[in-house]
């Protein structure tokens, strides 16, 4: 088992093409043997932005503070603080911060085969 809090987690910058002043916590991942699901935090300041791109899993989100917009195919839509958001496998996305106070959500994904994402 494992107990930590957040603040003391490791954050790093997210480097995928697209993403401005993003960074990541991986909460709970490979370093835990975490097999099924892995865990992230992210932190996007005012103005910043998640990659648009897409991938082959969906993910679940609950926003922690702040709010935004989540982009899609279909659109945009508002989110703030409270909210939870399902994103498809494929569907293309992204998560702006247009808010004045930094973005922090929790990001479920299904733990990858090779554990390098």
């Amino acid at each position: 088992m494992k107990v930590a809090r957040i603040d003391e987690i490791e954050q790093k910058p997210v480097e995928m093409p697209g993403a401005t002043q993003t960074r990541m916590r991986m909460l709970v991942g490979p370093a835990e043997g975490a097999s099924n699901f892995h865990m992230r935090h992210f932190e996007v300041e005012p103005g910043g932005h998640t990659p648009h791109h897409q991938h082959d899993y969906e993910h679940e989100i609950v926003i922690l503070k702040g709010s935004g917009t989540a982009k899609s195919a279909s659109g945009e839509r508002s989110f703030k603080a409270g909210d939870v958001i399902w994103v498809p496998p494929n569907e293309m996305h992204q998560f702006a911060n247009t808010g004045g106070t930094p973005l922090e959500f929790i990001c479920l994904i299904p733990a990858p085969k090779d554990c390098s994402r």
